[in-house]
């Protein structure tokens, strides 16, 4: 044991890189996309430390150029589950009992392998499986990632420093205990640094994990694993699963010793674990943990005093960047009618300078959508839109083709229903839906843009007037959990915007936060009597 208290390096936000023409990360990456692109993988389950692979191989491939094979993912089953619960119970006692400093350094170098040799391997990975481009692989998989694992080590250190008041003879002390049980996290295929964030910052409080990824991120998930693995992670500690959700659900939400759920997906599908679990509640050592960050349906609202060009910029940049695969993207827009002509223009002038295609390509913007059944989804709606010829006009995209790749266009459309389909419901792709208003109704549409839809993740507002903004932020106090003035409403920096949203967009524990990892820790209090009494009177008695 060291007598010592440890103070860990302070972080500081991973810089980002720029990946221009001659750069090193440029030549790097390209060639780390290239080898990737010419082999193939095995991408397995990590069981209790040992690599599991079964004869149930599932192909792996690019959305954007969908006959190609990246390699094959290994699938389980219950039995499959059972034994990654068995081996995270097992893990969990040396584990908790770990000194922090000690499990503190293991995801610290994690951090810098991330930034050093494994930054192109996670890059070229997110980009050939999920569709990212070369930027957008670089804020999520390397920085976000990075970000996630350094900072969190210094809110650990910040809750654990966080004690009671001792009076004289007594010393009193609150101990950060882990969960007693396992914790399952259940991560999405948008964001490599969600899914590498979800298990670690459990871990990192003493928890032992399952962790089930989506299938379309099983491949940048094995580099993920491999990271952990060189940095030094004790065999058990997170158990990485590729099992069929229900079938991880039925083994998992039935277990005594199931202790909490980390999770980011669908709005539907936490409502359904939060339901199983409520039903489940007898089976339990005790009442599990269940946090979840889910859908939105996010705002951008302009003033009538806003710049134009500044509104397409948070149009085009935060409704198109990733395909709109992101929960904060911007998806519904309210622009008054007296700017709407200039951000029109300056939109579609954004517009026309997107390209789409193979991420290998730099001088793409735009990629493929994630898979065959997010394509057919989203195109549906866009079909939903063309059908609809009394309220609404599609101004840009609006074509979409699935035959080498899911591509669909950046499509921005304008309704007069400010209530319809796809002002209100989530639609996770590149489509916009634009509602222009009165430009002497700005009260009127503040309660507009609060009562739509059931989600409050992100925000925006752009006005050049100071009273216009204290209003928004004041009256949408509810309506967005992270958010915006004057800018896009994504891009949330760790360590700068704790990320998370309420209402229908989940449970608001702000990852990137001390508020999240407090989710991880069951609190002791402790007392300890110096001098006990030894009488049972009291004064008053006398």
């Amino acid at each position: 044991m060291s007598d010592a208290i440890f103070h860990p390096p302070a972080p500081v936000n991973e810089p980002v890189k720029t990946y221009a023409p001659g750069t090193a990360e440029r030549t790097a990456l390209q060639a780390e996309y290239d080898r990737r692109l010419k082999t193939t993988i095995d991408a397995p389950m990590w069981i209790g430390g040992k690599i599991i692979e079964t004869k149930d191989k599932r192909r792996m491939s690019p959305p954007h150029k969908h006959a190609h094979t990246l390699g094959a993912a290994h699938f389980g089953d219950a039995k499959t589950v059972k034994a990654a619960i068995d081996a995270a119970l097992k893990a969990k006692k040396d584990w908790e009992n770990m000194p922090f400093e000690e499990r503190a350094a293991i995801f610290l170098k994690a951090a810098d392998l991330l930034a050093g040799p494994y930054r192109a391997q996670i890059n070229a990975a997110t980009m050939l499986a999920q569709g990212k481009n070369c930027y957008q692989a670089e804020i999520d998989a390397a920085c976000e990632f990075i970000d996630f694992l350094r900072f969190n080590v210094s809110y650990a250190q910040q809750i654990y420093k966080e004690q009671p008041v001792s009076s004289p003879g007594v010393w009193n002390r609150l101990e950060y205990r882990a969960l007693e049980g396992f914790v399952f996290a259940l991560t999405p295929f948008n964001f490599t640094a969600i899914a590498g964030n979800l298990p670690s910052s459990c871990a990192l409080m003493g928890n032992t994990v399952v962790w089930k990824c989506a299938d379309t991120q099983a491949y940048s998930a094995h580099v993920i694993m491999e990271v952990f693995k060189a940095a030094g992670l004790p065999d058990g500690v997170i158990n990485l699963i590729h099992v069929e959700g229900p079938v991880a659900g039925d083994v998992i939400f039935k277990h005594k010793d199931f202790a909490g759920i980390h999770f980011t997906g669908s709005t539907g599908v936490f409502r359904h674990i939060w339901q199983t679990i409520g039903n489940n509640l007898p089976m339990y050592r005790s009442y599990p943990r269940i946090v979840g960050e889910t859908g939105g349906k996010d705002f951008v609202l302009a003033h009538p005093s806003a710049d134009p060009k500044v509104v397409a910029t948070a149009l085009s940049r935060g409704a198109f960047e990733f395909q709109g695969q992101k929960c904060s993207a911007a998806s519904r827009a309210y622009i008054p009618e007296n700017i709407w002509p200039q951000v029109k223009k300056e939109l579609l002038a954004d517009l026309a300078e997107m390209k789409m295609g193979d991420p290998r390509d730099f001088k793409n913007f735009i990629g493929a959508v994630i898979d065959e059944k997010a394509f057919d989804k989203i195109s549906g709606y866009i079909d939903g839109l063309k059908k609809d010829k009394k309220n609404v006009q599609i101004i840009a995209g609006g074509k979409y083709d699935k035959s080498k790749g899911y591509f669909i266009e950046p499509t921005v459309a304008v309704t007069k229903d400010p209530k319809s389909t796809t002002m209100c419901e989530e639609i996770f792709g590149p489509v916009l839906t634009i509602y222009v208003y009165s430009s002497n109704r700005w009260m009127d549409t503040l309660k507009l843009v609060d009562s739509t839809g059931e989600y409050a993740l992100t925000g925006a507002v752009i006005s050049n007037d100071r009273a216009s903004i204290l209003q928004a932020t004041n009256f949408l106090r509810h309506s967005a959990g992270n958010f915006y003035i004057n800018d896009k409403p994504t891009g949330a920096v760790v360590g700068q915007q704790p990320f998370g949203g309420a209402r229908g967009s989940g449970t608001n524990d702000k990852a990137g936060s001390y508020l999240n990892l407090l989710r991880w820790v069951s609190p002791r209090t402790i007392k300890e009597t110096f001098v006990p009494p030894t009488e049972h009177g009291y004064p008053f008695l006398d």
